[in-house]
């Protein structure tokens, strides 16, 4: 049976500054080898941004997708991570998944987070994705998304791991943590987190808490609040598929149909 072995990488970013930020990584991914998946946080590029004119990067030629493609065929591990795009001038939160082979699919974000502004600057998705990976079903989700429980509903056990980028403030450090453990335990899957940490250029302050957990709520990796780190964890299939034999809690879930 499949087992997948993803890459954790929390750290701070630098506002506004893709250039930066992409040799920051560079440096912090220098180490990683044999990993299936490597996990980067929302806006990793640019910091949780509303200046759309000057930060998007148009969808047709990204440097940072450019740059996600190679580094994805150096490290031989699929790269997934959201940034601020302009597409065809419709401005997006979207999280990119890029494979070794320079395959690219992509997630926009569906719940823009008002609070902050970002449904103002940026329009949401429609479209739950789901990708595979060495058999691993994954469903990509942003920030915001991950407090509502319908949009990641597993009806009939659609998907095994959901993969959540975030910029999520340290004020709500303990919903962040709560709801990684709820998405986990309501859908029998693996949750993995990755959240930044330091502040933006608005003063937020990010914890970090990113996290990877299994379909019992139980943390596989989980560091100490506001450190930056680059944490390597594994995750089978075979013992979540005896988990939801053995406990069918999903074949008693109620069924509905989900409008975007």
């Amino acid at each position: 049976m499949s087992e997948l072995v993803i890459t954790l990488v929390q750290t701070d970013l630098r506002w506004e500054d893709p250039q930066a930020n992409r040799q920051m990584f560079d440096r912090l991914l220098e180490g990683v080898s044999g990993s299936d998946l490597i996990v980067l946080p929302e806006m990793f590029s640019t910091g949780f941004t509303m200046q759309v004119n000057e930060a998007a990067e148009p969808a047709e030629s990204s440097e940072t997708l450019a740059w996600m493609k190679h580094k994805a065929s150096e490290l031989d591990a699929v790269i997934t991570g959201s940034l601020s795009i302009n597409s065809g001038g419709r401005y997006v939160n979207r999280m990119y998944w890029v494979t070794p082979t320079g395959e690219v699919s992509h997630y926009d974000k569906r719940h823009l987070f008002r609070m902050g502004e970002e449904a103002n600057h940026y329009s949401a998705g429609d479209q739950r994705v789901i990708v595979e990976l060495k058999g691993v079903r994954i469903l990509l989700s942003v920030c915001y998304d991950l407090r509502f429980p319908v949009w990641h509903r597993n009806r009939g056990n659609e998907y095994d791991l959901l993969v959540c980028v975030a910029n999520w403030p340290s004020s709500r450090r303990q919903v962040w943590r709560t709801l990684l453990q709820a998405r986990a335990l309501e859908n029998q899957c693996y949750v993995v987190g990755v959240n930044r940490c330091g502040k933006d250029g608005n003063g937020l302050h990010h914890s970090g808490d990113s996290a990877l957990i299994d379909y019992r709520g139980e943390t596989l990796i989980d560091e100490p609040a506001d450190i930056p780190f680059v944490r390597t964890g594994v995750i089978g299939l075979e013992s979540l598929q005896r988990f939801r034999e053995k406990f069918p809690a999903w074949k008693d879930a109620d069924d509905f149909t989900l409008h975007p």
